[in-house]
C-alpha cells in the first residue's frame, strides 16, 4: 500500500472495528498507533501483546478524544515519539441510547463530545503537518445510522451525520495540497458488542439486511485500507457504504 513506511493513527483502535483496521494497515507497512482512553491502559497491556504475536509494528497511546487539550497533548506525543501522522483513522465512538422523550442532556453531551468533537480535537493537530508536507488520508468511521437515522439514537445520528460534514469540508481544505478525506460508514458488523444482543433481536436485524449476515471488522479494515493507499489520491469526501445493502443511497 505504502511507499516507505506509513505512520498510521487508530483512535478507539482497541474496539472490534478498531483493532481490525490496525491489523489491516500494520499487515499493509504501517507503524500504527491505537489511542486508548486512559482508563483502558491495563487491558492496552494484553491487548498490546496479542498484537506482537500477530507481528506488526503496532504501539498504543492513551489519551482522552473527548477532550480538546488532551486530544492535542495525545497528538504531540505521537508526533513526538514516531515522526509526523501520515493517517489518521477516527474510528473511537461510544452509545448512550434512549429515546429523545428520555434522553439526558449528559447522554447527549457525551456522545457527542466522543463521537464528534473527537474528531476535531484529534484532527487538527496534524492538519496543518499534512498540508505542509502534501500528503495525508483521513478517515472518518461514521455508521448507517448517521446516514438513515435510527429510533433511540438521536445523540448517535446526529454525531455520525455530522462526521461526513467534517469530512466533506476538510476534503476541500485539504484537495490542494495532496490531503484526501473521507469517510466509511458501516451497517451492523459482528463484533462483542453485537454479540451480546439478545438473539431473537440480533436474527431480526440480520434478516432486514439484504446479505442476510453481519459485515465483518475486516471487511471495514478493507474498505479503511483502500482509502488509505498512496494510489487512492484523487477520491475525497466520499462517503463509502458498507453496509450489506442494509442503506443504498
Amino acid at each position: 500500500m505504502a511507499s516507505g513506511k506509513r505512520i498510521a493513527v487508530v483512535t478507539g483502535g482497541m474496539g472490534g472495528i478498531g483493532t481490525a483496521i490496525c491489523q489491516r494497515l500494520a499487515s499493509q507497512g504501517c507503524t500504527v498507533i491505537a489511542t486508548v482512553h486512559p482508563s483502558e491502559q491495563e487491558q492496552s497491556t494484553k491487548w498490546l501483546a496479542e498484537r506482537e504475536t500477530e507481528g506488526g509494528d503496532i504501539s498504543v497511546v492513551a489519551g482522552d478524544v473527548s477532550s480538546a487539550s488532551d486530544s492535542a497533548r495525545m497528538m504531540g506525543e505521537v508526533i513526538e515519539r514516531f515522526g509526523a501522522v501520515d493517517i489518521l483513522v477516527n474510528c473511537a465512538g461510544i452509545t448512550r441510547d434512549t429515546t429523545m422523550k428520555r434522553m439526558q442532556a449528559g447522554q447527549w453531551d457525551e456522545v457527542i463530545a466522543t463521537n464528534l468533537s473527537s474528531v476535531f480535537y484529534v484532527t487538527q493537530p496534524i492538519w496543518e503537518g499534512m498540508l505542509e508536507r502534501g500528503f495525508g488520508r483521513v478517515i472518518n468511521i461514521s455508521s448507517v445510522n448517521g446516514q438513515r437515522g435510527q429510533f433511540g439514537q438521536v445523540n448517535y445520528a446526529a454525531a455520525k451525520a455530522g462526521m461526513h460534514g467534517v469530512t466533506m469540508t476538510l476534503a476541500q481544505e485539504g484537495a490542494s495540497k495532496g490531503v484526501t478525506v473521507n469517510t466509511v460508514s458501516p451497517g451492523y458488523v459482528k463484533t462483542a458488542m453485537t454479540d451480546a444482543i439478545r438473539d431473537d433481536i440480533r436474527e431480526s436485524i440480520i434478516a432486514g439486511i439484504p446479505m442476510r449476515r453481519m459485515g465483518l471488522p475486516e471487511e471495514i479494515a478493507a474498505a479503511v485500507a483502500f482509502l488509505a493507499a498512496d494510489e487512492q489520491a484523487y477520491l475525497t469526501g466520499a462517503n463509502l457504504p458498507v453496509n450489506g445493502g442494509l442503506f443504498i443511497h
